[in-house]
């Protein structure tokens, strides 16, 4: 099953205070032994909702909104995507990370919809353009 490994902002993240240098270091050794047991598909940090923007939709109206973003702790810092077996192994893996951030912080784990999770309402022509387009991601 594929996750997605969610590091919540915090008040450090968002001010863009950027991780000590052992802090970085231990987060690399985190992200080689992810990457060496077969786990780790990609990840990244994100930098501060500042410089972000959002689009919010209302019908056929599209709205562009500037951050910041209020309410800190429901943004994101960062990610991973992991292959796991089960949401146990997800949890044991991310219990070994290094605590992300300077003071407290939380990690979230949200395991990916899987095509056979619609398999009572995809059609051939729903799923067509889905198949092509991850063919194409493949062949990058």
């Amino acid at each position: 099953m594929r996750v997605m490994v969610i590091v919540k902002a915090t008040e450090d993240s968002e001010q863009g205070i950027m991780p000590s240098t052992e802090l970085l270091e231990a987060m690399g050794k985190f992200n080689e032994e992810l990457v060496n047991a077969g786990i780790m598909l990609n990840g990244d940090g994100l930098k501060p909702s500042s410089q972000g923007k959002r689009i919010a939709f209302d019908g056929p109206k599209r709205s562009v909104i500037d951050g910041p973003f209020a309410e800190t702790r429901e943004l994101v810092a960062g990610f991973w995507i992991w292959e796991v077996k089960d949401m146990a192994e997800a949890v044991e893996w991310a219990k070994r990370c290094p605590n992300p951030m300077p003071g407290p912080s939380e990690l979230e784990i949200r395991p990916f919809y899987e095509i056979s999770d619609f398999d009572d309402i995809a059609t051939p022509e729903a799923l067509a353009p889905h198949e092509r387009a991850r063919e194409k991601l493949e062949k990058r």
